[in-house]
């Protein structure tokens, strides 16, 4: 036996043992819940014996009995409780057999090469990580169909996906119960078909362990309680239910906290043993693709947050978000030389090849993005539109720009500034701006109070604003039923995952001015807005951008100094005193 096969059986015994512990914290809270009727049991027994006879043995058998009997009523509204809360289960988007045959093949070559059952389905994420789902659950398989019904990719939603058996004799029984194996859609995009194997080897080994009996038990056990106490704690039941679910969430969490040790440490051996058999597969290529998951996480952490959010929060979400992070990484690698060899893995396969229609999977995956990092609806609908990347700078930067410089002359109106001279003074401008920010008083005073002025508005605005798409649509807070436990929307609050904290009053104000003098660019001196992969919005000036607009900015808002400002919009050639357009 190598090295490799000892150390993969040592952390899959360990995990077993820890499977073990679990379940005997489970088998120890049984015994406590039927210990007053085993106790019954025997007072009534060696009564009939005619062993501890009179009144007041009487009374200590029929008490015990009640205590028996309440105990066990209890047992079994918390059983109930746990057996039936739903499992938390992460938003995906399902991939069909037939609208990814390849990606399946790979999947099924890979559990064959690691000796493992192949997982029942694959599933998308809009994330940079790959993982095992257990959805085995009874409410998380009731109903035909897949968990996306609306939106995007209908190629993608035939059901939770056709089983990927373990040989070609393998009965389907055996695959309903293996877990789902998600993928993170950038993945597909960035990597190559040989890097993403490489980089799945060690997630699908993981099927090994799941198939254990003791382990499943444990993870089920686990599950359950943590599915229990976020039933217990889910608003708007009335005093009726919600007392008892109330009380099954507090017993749920007093064996979860006896529980998270062991489990912590059942799913560190499982992911060790997983890692150690996954060594035979691709382990040299690995490596090399382990530096690619670092380089697509940069690439989508930037193209969020500086790209796609603008949008998202315009009402727009970018189509092809998946695709976008092949250029932001494109551009990444031309300005800090981070991605070394770039141009070999082009004459390579990419792995988004796997799909049969790799479009319709960014769609959906881009939509689930907007709806899982921003709350975006579950489909288009008025004021929340899709946009291509040809697009982005006309509907996003140019409508943001606009925007938020309309916002800022509001702020100023309700401020009582009054309009800078010009032949006339009722159109908005530059200079008007410019005059506020380095008149008398400096910055302390005028930029404070129009800083404030401007976060009320924003957070006005987000308050007063309708939910994109509305109930027929679902949007946040009418996410599908309630009752639907294949609906992975859900009607919870969203964002999931927010991007970015609030911006504080000063970031709003720097942002507004830049939007100001942006619009005076593009209206006076022939500038264009335009989009960077890497930063979002971008302006450019004859064809190229710049990006020295931030400093000058800063200075005045936070220091009432236009100097740098003026010789920045001279260089360019802007004219302050000229109106600009807004929206």
């Amino acid at each position: 036996m190598s090295g490799t096969d000892v150390g993969e059986e040592l952390g899959a015994r360990a995990a077993q043992a820890r499977a073990l512990a679990l379940l005997r914290i489970r088998s120890r809270a049984l015994a406590v819940a039927i210990l007053p009727a085993a106790v019954a049991v025997v007072l009534f027994a060696a009564d009939a014996q005619g062993h501890l006879a009179g009144p007041a043995w009487d009374a200590v058998r029929w008490t015990v009995l009640g205590v028996a009997v309440v105990v066990l009523l209890v047992t079994v509204l918390v059983a109930v409780s746990v057996a039936r809360a739903r499992p938390a289960m992460s938003p995906t988007v399902p991939v069909s057999e037939e609208g990814a045959p390849d990606l399946y093949r790979l999947v099924r070559d890979l559990a064959d090469r690691l000796d493992v059952p192949a997982p029942s389905a694959v599933a998308l994420t809009p994330d940079c990580d790959s993982w095992l789902e257990d959805r085995t659950h009874r409410a998380l398989r009731k109903g035909p169909g897949a968990a996306l019904r609306k939106g995007p990719g209908a190629a993608l939603r035939k059901g939770p996906g056709v089983s990927l058996p373990k040989g070609p004799e393998a009965p389907a029984e055996a695959a309903d119960t293996a877990p789902v194996l998600v993928i993170g859609s950038p993945f597909l995009w960035w990597m190559r078909v040989a890097e993403l194997r490489a980089v799945l080897a060690p997630v699908v080994a993981g099927t090994g362990p799941s198939a254990h009996p003791d382990i499943a038990a444990a993870r089920r056990f686990v599950r359950g309680l943590d599915a229990a106490i976020a039933d217990a704690a889910a608003p708007g039941r009335g005093p009726v239910r919600g007392a008892p679910l109330t009380f099954a969430g507090w017993v749920a969490r007093l064996l979860l906290r006896a529980c998270r040790g062991h489990a912590a440490e059942m799913e560190r051996c499982v992911a060790a043993a997983a890692s150690m058999r996954a060594q035979t597969v691709d382990y040299g290529l690995r490596i090399a693709a382990q530096e690619q998951v670092g380089l697509a996480y940069a690439g989508w952490d930037r193209l969020l947050t500086r790209v796609a959010l603008p949008a998202w929060r315009m009402g727009r979400w970018p189509s092809r978000l998946d695709a976008g992070v092949v250029s932001a990484l494109t551009e990444l690698s031309r300005r800090d030389r981070l991605a070394d060899g770039f141009a070999l893995r082009l004459g390579e396969r990419p792995a988004c090849d796997l799909l049969e229609e790799p479009g319709a999977a960014d769609e959906a995956a881009s939509l689930l993005a907007a709806r899982l990092f921003h709350g975006g609806p579950a489909e288009s609908g008025p004021g929340w539109a899709p946009v291509a990347w040809q697009q982005y700078p006309d509907e996003v930067v140019d409508r943001k720009w606009r925007s938020e410089a309309a916002r800022l002359h509001r702020v100023l109106d309700t401020l009582g500034v009054p309009r800078a001279s010009a032949a006339d003074p009722a159109v908005p401008t530059l200079a008007r701006v410019m005059e506020h920010l380095s008149g008398p008083g400096g910055p302390g005073g005028p930029g404070e109070a129009l800083a404030a002025g401007i976060g009320a508005a924003v957070a006005r605005e987000e308050a007063e604003a309708p939910v994109h798409g509305g109930p027929e649509q679902g949007g946040p807070g009418h996410g599908g039923a309630a009752d639907d436990p294949l609906d992975l929307w859900g009607p919870g609050p969203l964002p999931l995952f927010p991007l970015q904290p609030p911006r504080t009053g000063t970031e709003l104000l720097a942002d507004h001015v830049a939007a100001m003098v942006c619009c005076a660019a593009v209206d006076t001196a022939g500038a264009a807005p335009g989009l960077d992969w890497l930063d979002g919005p971008a302006l450019l000036v004859g064809g190229e951008r710049r990006a020295d607009l931030a400093a000058p900015v800063l200075s005045l808002v936070e220091d009432g100094d236009p100097d740098p400002l003026l010789n920045w919009l001279a260089e360019v050639g802007v004219r302050s005193d000229k109106p600009v357009r807004l929206v």
